[in-house]
């Protein structure tokens, strides 16, 4: 099993490299103010988070991503705990994203 925080220019390098699943947990006013391409938003504040994380093939490997870094790791934790095999934490969120210069979907 798999549970790490990785920098921006590794995050970037698994999502052009790698079969993953994409998963942006901030809030949907968040994701639509922009968003990674093809990440699924799956919002940490809903009261059935938990309920729709654990629904998930907990045999994938999942990058995950807030704006921080911040709700990503608690989510990072969650799904270790739960039994998925490989998650990945964007540390320091879209922002370091953004910072880096990376594309940014708008709706």
């Amino acid at each position: 099993m798999n549970h790490k925080d990785i920098d921006t220019k590794s995050f970037k390098a698994m999502i052009d490299g790698e079969e993953h699943f994409l998963l942006d947990v901030r809030t949907p006013e968040e994701f639509d103010a922009g968003h990674l391409k093809n990440a699924v938003n799956i919002d940490f504040y809903k009261e059935t988070f938990s309920d729709e994380i654990d629904e998930l093939d907990k045999r994938k490997k999942y990058l995950i991503y807030c704006r921080s870094g911040n709700r990503s790791r608690q989510t990072m934790f969650l799904m270790r705990d739960m039994g998925f095999e490989e998650v990945y934490n964007l540390d320091k969120g879209i922002i370091s994203w953004h910072d880096h210069g990376f594309h940014i979907e708008k709706k």
